[in-house]
Formats: structure tokens, sequence, C-alpha cells
């Protein structure tokens, strides 16, 4: 472990409490909340129930956040879930986790929302029967050679694209609320054929990314207090946020015209302003797309040169290139696994739905083992400083893992032949991981 310790360096605490907040909101508000509605409604049924499924996620959200927030002020450390995984369970399991990043859940991320950008970028200008999957790939390739160009590049673009992700869900939630409503009731009885595991599968995703604040406690200032109050605030802002806008779908195309929809937003917009609305709204989901993406493709290039560096089997993935500042084998590579994950979805005719089902068991599996890593530490260490402690304990970890539990089953048992391509990847990372054993080296 001192091996592990020793190189992840010195990260200086240079962000206060609004960088953190912004930066929170930013990772998880992005173009997911355009998408997912749809998916949602079709397994609820009802404007109650759908509303009802996006209050429970910000709820469970705040759940987490509390056990992340004892986890964060105890162990500030830029490894994040690494480092509390690896603490409590020792080096395999981190071994296993960081596979699983580079591997199924930050490579199917950029996918899904490089699938986002191509389902609205086909609204304004359609390429053939696969235009979502061409444009997939193209943002993929792109945006990874943007980034291999250097640091600069990368972060200025980033910068360019960030204020849109606001610009587009206010454009969304005030085009709906002033929409005349639909002509068809909207309290109808929920069909038989609902699923409400699967649609809060959906719900959880959107909410996904506020534990990325895991990876700034080292770099938060006065983190004991801050990162409680940033994680609180962040997920307050984005559950009302969520809320609102699926009160405008809801409100301009009752739960119904949201189930039947492929892109609902740009839907909603037609219907507001006709076809420049629709024009307008897809433009500006693209480019919220394309943020998230090209924040995805930054920070997973990172982890996977933190790979590298621990780990003798992957060296290739940890050299810095010192001329732009980038992490270009780890990109490089990152970005062939991606565009795979493009071809996969293409080849299941799912796109988005698909990388939902590659990512969701794998991504809950290891939120279920941090959860469980708060309960290993509290007993392990108990002389470790707790700024903070989760209120309830052990009640609230415990909830927390048994919510975990479900999600994980529920992706599993409600998705299809993208979570068995997910899971059998993961798997994958054991003979990777007994090679690593037998080639590690600890200098």
């Amino acid at each position: 472990m001192k091996a592990v310790a020793d190189r992840v360096g010195s990260p200086r605490p240079t962000l206060g409490l609004t960088d953190a907040v912004a930066l929170i909101v930013g990772i998880v508000v992005g173009a997911g909340i355009f998408e997912t509605p749809a998916l949602v409604a079709a397994n609820t049924g009802g404007p109650l129930w759908t509303l009802l499924a996006w209050l429970l996620g910000g709820g469970i959200s705040l759940i987490g956040a509390l056990c992340y927030a004892e986890l964060t002020t105890a162990y500030p450390h830029a490894g994040g879930n690494y480092y509390y995984l690896l603490r409590a369970f020792g080096r395999d399991l981190a071994f296993l986790y960081a596979w699983a990043r580079l591997a199924v859940v930050q490579t199917g991320s950029i996918a899904l929302l490089a699938f986002v950008s191509g389902d609205y970028a086909s609204q304004l200008w359609r390429l053939g029967e696969y235009s979502p999957s061409i444009y997939a790939a193209l943002v993929i390739a792109l945006f990874t050679a943007l980034n291999i160009a250097g640091i600069r590049q990368g972060a200025r673009t980033q910068n360019l694209l960030a204020v849109a992700t606001v610009l587009g869900l206010a454009a969304v939630i005030v085009g709906g609320l002033l929409a005349p409503a639909p002509a068809q009731p909207l309290a109808a009885p929920a069909p038989a054929s609902t699923n409400f595991g699967l649609a809060m599968v959906f719900v959880l995703l959107t909410y996904g990314g506020w534990n990325e604040a895991a990876y700034i406690s080292a770099e938060l200032r006065s983190v004991k207090r801050n990162m409680v109050r940033a994680l609180l605030v962040s997920i307050g802002i984005i559950t009302a946020l969520y809320l609102l806008a699926n009160v405008a779908f809801i409100h301009a195309l009752g739960t119904a015209g949201m189930a039947g929809s492929q892109a609902v937003a740009a839907d909603l917009m037609r219907r507001v302003a006709g076809a420049p609305g629709a024009a307008f709204i897809s433009a500006l989901i693209v480019v919220c797309a394309l943020s998230s993406a090209n924040a995805s493709i930054i920070t997973g290039g990172r982890t996977n040169y933190a790979l590298g560096q621990d780990f003798t089997l992957f060296r290739f993935l940890g050299r810095w290139r010192t001329g732009t500042e980038t992490p270009a084998n780890a990109l490089a590579v990152q970005g062939v696994i991606a565009l795979g994950l493009v071809v996969l979805g293409t080849a299941t005719r799912g796109g988005f739905k698909t990388m939902v089902e590659y990512t969701a068991p794998v991504f809950w599996l290891f939120f279920l083992l941090t959860g469980a890593a708060l309960l290993v530490l509290r007993s392990r260490d108990p002389q470790i400083e707790r700024p903070f402690r989760v209120p309830l304990y052990p009640l609230t970890p415990l909830l927390f893992c048994l919510i975990c539990g479900y999600m994980l089953q529920a992706s599993l048992a409600y998705t299809g032949t993208g979570a068995l391509v997910g899971v059998a990847v993961l798997l994958v990372g054991l003979p990777l991981l007994w090679i690593a054993r037998r080639t590690r080296t600890d200098s």
C-alpha cells in the first residue's frame, strides 16, 4: 500500500465551496436528463409515479452522499473510490475497480453520451440509417484526438461547452411550462406492463456523478466542513432541476407522449415553437452531450494513467507526454474501447439504452462495495479523525448498501444483452488480476 500512496502526489487545496458545488452540478446535470425521462415514463405509466421516481432518486442520492461525506472527510485523497476500496479490501479489489473504470463504467459513459449527441444531431441532419452511431463514433474520435493534442485544447473546449448545459435545461423547463397541455388526460392508471425497478435504473443513472466529489477531496479547502455542504447543496439543486424538468415534460407532452418519444426535449420544443424550436433545443442538447463527453474523456484518461502507474501490467497507460501534458496512451486506449462500445450499441439496435444496460450492473456493484467500505473502515480505523459521521450509523450505510443491492439486482434482472456483456467484461479482469499479481513490482 505504501508504494501506491507514494505515487499519488500531493494535490493542494485550491477549491472553495462554490467551486465544488459548480463542479458536482456540472458533472451530474448533463445530457442524460434530456434522454432518460422518456424511458422512465415508459416504465412508470403515470405522472405521479414518474415524479415519485425522480424524487426517490434525489432521496437515494442524499443517503449515498451522507456516506460519501464521511469517507471523503476522513480520507481526503485524490484516488477517491479506488483509495477507499484499497484501504478496506486490499489491492486486488482496487485493481478490479480500476479495470471496471477502464473497460466498462467510464468508457460506457463516454459511449452513452456520444449516443445522446448522435440522437439529437440526427434531428438536425440525418446521416442515413445508422446516423446516431456515426455521430457517436465521430464525437469519440474527435474529442479523444483533441485531448491527446493537449490539455489546453481540451480545457478551453470544455469551458466553451459547459454553459450550454444550464441553458439547455432552462430552455426545456420554460418551454414545457408555457406549452399548452396535451389533449389526453394525465392521470391515467399505470398499465400492468410497467417496471418501476427498471425506471429507477434510468433515474439513478441520470443522478449519477455526484460521487465524483470524492476525487476532489484532496483539493477542497476546509474539506472537513465544505465537502458535506457541497454534497448536500448540490443534490438539493439537482433534485429541484430534475423535478422541474419532468413537470415541464409531463405538462407539455403527457406521460404517454413522453414514453413514445425518441427525443423528448426536441418533441417538447417542437410542440412549443414548431420546427425552429426543435432545431434550437436539439442543437443545445448536442452541445450539452459534447460537454459531458469531453469531461468524461479528460477524467477517464487520468484514472487510466493512475492504473498504469500502480500496476506493471498496464504500465503503457502510465506514460505522460510532457509537451502536451496529457496521458496520450491512456486517452487513446480509452477511445478505442469507447468506439467498440458504439459498435455494440449499434449491433443491438439499442444505442443509449444498451450503454445504460452495459454500465449499470458494474456501477452498482462497486457503489455497493464503497458503502461496505465505510462499515469496514469505521471498524478497522477507530483512531482516524472523522469530522463528519453518518447520522444513524450503522443504519444509514446499511440502507445505502441495501439500495445499491436492489439496484444491482434490478439492473441485472430487467436489462438485456448490454448488461451481460458488461458483466462479462468485468470478469475478464480476473485473469488480468492473476497476471498483474505475478508481474507487479512494489518499486
